[in-house]
């Protein structure tokens, strides 16, 4: 067996969801694309046509990286977006100028 957290009885088992969702993932991404296979004498990816290259797992990491960098930025958008709408209602609440009437 190639993927050792499936069995319990190995140090690497997952015991969160999350863990063995992402350990998952990197093995077929890496099977997928990273190893040549014998009988196809290329990556399963590659045979399909879904890359005309073969990757490397520094290809992997630019890439994972790059995602993550995406989604920090995204979060920091809707923090400040969140705290703009914050402050808009503290300001409606607190600093509504008095109507006159006419």
């Amino acid at each position: 067996m190639a993927m050792r957290r499936y069995t319990r009885l190995s140090n690497g088992f997952s015991q969160k969801i999350e863990n063995h969702a992402s350990a998952v993932a990197l093995y077929y991404f890496s099977y997928n694309f990273i190893k040549i296979h014998r009988s196809l004498r290329v990556t399963p990816a590659m045979a399909a046509g879904v890359t005309d290259c073969l990757w490397s797992v520094s290809d992997l990491i630019d890439l994972w990286e790059a995602e993550e960098i995406a989604d920090r930025a995204a979060l920091a958008h809707k923090e400040r977006t969140k705290q703009k709408a914050s402050n808009k209602e503290y300001y409606k609440e607190h600093y509504n100028p008095p109507k006159h009437s006419s």
